[in-house]
């Protein structure tokens, strides 16, 4: 809603002339007291004022890796646009020595040093001039600060790594987005405050220093420290700004148009960064033709971070990764592992253009960032790394998006956010995985030439500024002002017969009015599709997982909900995708006498859930039994995704489900087979931590039956392609987890010739996690991995091991690896939240997990932040298996105790909507399987 935004813009803009503090009428010269004891802050806002605006930064840094502090100062060239006795700007944990203010002469306005006042709440310093700072004229804002590194992983922080012969080192670094520039130095702490950055680092001969642009000089302060000098930056907003100190090892190369690309790993890793730097050398090439603009800086340095809480972070031509994110081991990563490392750099080379480039105006539009980066991965990797197959993910995604948008505790793509808490939850599954799959919806509803087009002109338009929701759609539809079209930059007409509109199928489209559906209101479509003679009858509502339609609460919850929905389907007897753009509640199409079959919604490219009402669902389990390569496998895969999450919204019974996952005996595509084995090991994986052994059994039984002849199939090898190796991992586990004899007898030779070699030998990746798993389950494979995890330097190893150590039947154990996790020594505090849902995750450890988070919640919040995603992991991942009522109200009790916190996530509350719907799950379908079951046994 850009009109509410501009509006609240002028309100602001007015307040700042109202609300400037008495001292605002001095006259220039006046000296009152600059004691503090008389002044009082002069701002109430969380958003900074905008009557004063940095140009640049001069920021001079001296960490001391030794006493884990540093001290440092920042010159702030400010542009004046109002007048003002006061400059206001964000401060956080830094200690303030000493404030002065110069004109543009570098002449101090005061003689005395400035009064400095704190806000703590809203993390802002106000210091005061008792010269009148005059509007139209330029500062220099100088301040000198000092603080301890800090423990975590946000602002300016300490890590460590062993080196092979056991000795510890330190260094530092940044992690600034979305809040935490203001913990390094003070800065003006908003996305839409960019400036110029001159970076000065002071340092010890042995370390280096890294920032986001290449060193230009060096200087020798004495025999002990040297100062390197960065060149002064592009425009850029202070939570991309970014800093390393440490001793590491680099490779390079240099990309088709001369940008130097370097990856940064620790000495003993250095040989996992080879695969690293050939991606990004490739990335940047591609994603240069791409958008059709020029990388902005001369070098792009990726760097991977021993204590690192995100997968990476897109600091401007220094991206910092957690190692596994970066590093990549030929002989101890799996093929999994090696598309995540290429993922994750597409990603954050995405946002070198978008998010660095062109930045969204304020965090409620952190989707534009995100949902790009994430969709910018899969077309990168696709056009790359073809042998990957990346597609194949993109579906899973989207599905991924629906999981949370289909719980009334969902968000607008495009939500307010003010305060730190409120920002750091915006990072979530709704602008990453609903943001990629709505702009996936939009690319293939516009064609490739004319989104990849559009999106080329809006960072053309918008680049080294902000920009908002509006300007995308705008440059989408070749909308243009009269001075774009006069300066031919970025138009193709002045002027439009029909301003923001597209022909689509026939129909004119509005694009801003039909993305305003997908981005200014929560939740996901249900298109509900009848069969009715020559004609298919359609309907849409808002997709509920939690809220059955016979409920009190269904008709409020669905009020005032519509979407304009880009309708496509296919029919029997024809490849042609048919087209339509539904937007009213009820609508329906021309089909033909003849036709036997209709699939909504072709290859899923339109982000909605189907339900084929009557017997639409019984016409869709015959055709996949007698002929499903009639449909693509995209489309088999939504049928089995679209049928279960039917069955747990209440519109279709399990068995109904079930019997359309029967045709997958016959399937031979790994993705549809992944989708379907997911959902069973899902299922199972709730119901064996209830107290139902038989039906826990029979489940199990039923799935290896099922699937016997894939499971046979199997290799315990690396071979095959991404999807047959992706495949065979998963059903390799879930055939050991469910303890079939065959399994569990190849995976325990593997452990014991791994034991025997001493930790040498290399086991195929593919199955090393359940060959450790099964081996883990004694005390001395439990010992033995816990001592190979303690030294091994391949992070990919590691997180295998750790994953095998957390399946111990052994409840002393899985405790013992919490404490470890809690300590974090041998057990990194970055891999605390997964360690606790991967306790979590298993039938021994699923309350042990969730009592260690209530009993810690205290330390968890102060080592994670209590908006970041770690603690909603936590908190959702803990919790999201819980099906008895008695969970869900324990749990409730819980959230009640810490309301002060937990009424600030939204994380608690789709943690409660989980298990309400698990709950009702088994109260609905529990019987209804059961059956089934037993007849799927006769």
């Amino acid at each position: 809603m850009l009109w509410v935004t501009l509006l609240a813009l002028s309100l602001l803009h007015k307040s700042l002339v109202e609300c400037q503090p008495t001292q605002n009428s001095s006259p220039p010269g006046v000296q009152p007291p600059l004691g503090t004891d008389n002044l009082s802050f002069p701002w109430s806002r969380l958003r900074l004022p905008r009557y004063i605006i940095p140009l640049q930064y001069d920021l001079f840094l001296h960490p001391n890796l030794t006493t884990l502090s540093f001290t440092g100062s920042v010159r702030i060239q400010i542009d004046v646009q109002n007048n003002t006795n006061w400059v206001v700007l964000h401060s956080k944990g830094l200690q303030i020595f000493k404030a002065t203010i110069l004109n543009q002469n570098l002449v101090h306005l005061s003689d005395q040093v400035l009064p400095v006042l704190h806000n703590p709440s809203h993390e802002q310093i106000g210091i005061f001039s008792p010269r009148v700072l005059s509007s139209g004229q330029k500062y220099f804002l100088h301040i000198e600060f000092g603080a301890e590194l800090v423990e975590g992983f946000n602002g300016f922080y300490s890590s460590t790594y062993r080196t092979s012969t056991g000795e510890t080192r330190t260094l530092a670094s940044t992690h600034f987005e979305p809040t935490s520039a203001r913990m390094a130095f003070p800065c003006f702490d908003e996305p839409n405050f960019k400036a110029n950055f001159s970076v000065r680092i002071r340092r010890s001969p042995e370390l280096i220093a890294l920032s986001n642009m290449p060193v230009v000089k060096t200087l020798e302060i004495n025999d002990n420290l040297l100062e390197d000098w960065f060149a002064v930056s592009v425009k850029m907003s202070t939570y991309l700004v970014a800093f390393v100190i440490c001793d590491f090892r680099s490779i390079t190369a240099t990309t088709s148009s001369g940008v130097k690309v370097s990856i940064y790993a620790a000495p003993g890793k250095w040989h996992q960064t080879h695969y690293a730097l050939e991606v990004a050398v490739k990335m940047l090439d591609f994603y240069e033709e791409y958008f059709n603009i020029p990388y902005p800086l001369p070098k792009q340095d990726l760097i991977a971070i021993p204590d690192f809480q995100v997968g990476a972070m897109e600091n401007w031509g220094l991206t910092t990764y957690r190692e596994t994110s970066l590093l990549y081991d030929p002989l101890t990563s799996s093929v999994s592992n090696k598309l995540w490392v290429t993922m994750v750099i597409g990603h954050e080379l995405a946002h070198q253009w978008f998010g660095n480039l062109v930045t969204m105006a304020w965090w409620n539009d952190i989707w534009l960032n995100e949902g790009f980066a994430r969709y910018m991965e899969f077309i990168s990797v696709e056009a790359t790394y073809p042998e990957l197959s990346v597609e194949e993910y993109m579906l899973n995604t989207c599905f991924l998006g629906i999981g949370l948008d289909s719980l009334n505790s969902s968000r607008p793509i495009s939500s307010a956010a003010e305060n730190p808490t409120e920002i750091e939850q915006m990072f979530d599954t709704v602008s990453y995985d609903k943001g990629a799959c709505v702009l996936h919806m939009l690319r293939h509803f516009l064609t490739d030439d004319v989104f990849q087009s559009g999106i080329v002109r809006y960072l053309r338009k918008y680049s080294y500024k902000n920009a908002h929701n509006q300007d995308l759609w705008d440059s989408l539809t070749n909308t243009c002002s009269e001075e774009d079209f006069i300066s031919g930059k970025h138009c193709y007409s002045g002027s439009q017969a029909t301003k923001n509109a597209y022909l689509f199928a026939g129909e004119h489209l509005n694009l801003t009015a039909m993305m305003n559906t997908w981005t200014l209101q929560k939740g996901i479509p249900l298109v509900t599709v009848m069969r009715k003679g020559n004609r298919l009858l359609l309907r849409q509502d808002r997709f509920l997982r939690t809220v059955l339609p016979s409920d009190p609460l269904w008709p409020a919850l669905q009020k005032g909900f519509l979407w304009h929905i880009p309708l496509t389907y296919k029919a029997d007897g024809s490849s042609t995708i048919h087209r339509h753009l539904m937007t009213t509640p009820t609508d329906s199409v021309h089909i033909g006498e003849d036709v036997s079959w209709v699939k909504v919604n072709t290859d899923m490219t339109g982000y909605y859930v189907v339900h084929y009402e009557d017997n639409g669902w019984d016409e869709m389990t015959k055709l996949l039994r007698e002929n499903h390569t009639a449909l693509s496998y995209k489309d088999r895969t939504q049928l089995i995704h679209n049928a279960i999450q039917l069955v747990t919204a209440g519109h279709l019974p399990i068995n109904k489900a079930l019997d359309l996952i029967g045709y997958l005996r016959q399937e031979t595509h790994t993705v549809p087979l992944l989708q379907g084995l997911g959902y069973l090991e899902a299922i199972y994986h709730v119901i064996e931590k209830r107290k139902e052994p038989e039906l826990t059994h029979n489940l199990g039984t039923y799935i290896l039956r099922f699937f016997r002849d894939l499971v046979d199939r199997q290799t315990w090898s690396d071979s095959g392609s991404m999807s047959e190796r992706r495949l065979r991992s998963k059903v390799i586990s879930l055939a050991c987890h469910l303890e079939d004899p065959r399994c569990l007898q190849q995976a325990h030779q593997s452990f014991t010739d791994w034991l025997k070699s001493n930790g040498t030998l290399n086991l195929p990746t593919d199955v090393a996690e359940t060959v450790y798993s099964v081996g883990a389950q004694d005390d001395h494979g439990w010992a033995s991995l816990l001592h190979k995890y303690n030294i091994s330097l391949s992070e990919a190893l590691k997180h295998q091991i750790l994953s095998a150590l957390t399946c111990s039947r052994d409840i002393s154990k899985l405790e013992r690896l919490l404490e470890l996790g809690l300590e974090g020594k041998v057990i990194r505090s970055q891999d605390l939240a997964s360690l606790i849902l991967m306790v979590g995750s298993s039938p021994q450890g699923h309350h042990l997990a969730w009592n260690f988070v209530k009993k810690n919640w205290d330390t968890l919040v102060k080592k994670f932040q209590l908006g970041s995603s770690s603690i909603r992991h936590i908190i959702i991942g803990t919790t999201g298996q819980f099906s008895y009522p008695e969970e869900l109200t324990e749990v409730q009790s819980f959230f009640e105790s810490i309301k002060e916190q937990s009424s600030q996530l939204r994380a608690t509350q789709v943690a409660l909507d989980n298990m309400q719907k698990n709950v009702r799950w088994f109260q609905r379908n529990r019987e209804t399987l059961r059956s089934w079951l037993h007849e799927q046994m006769k």
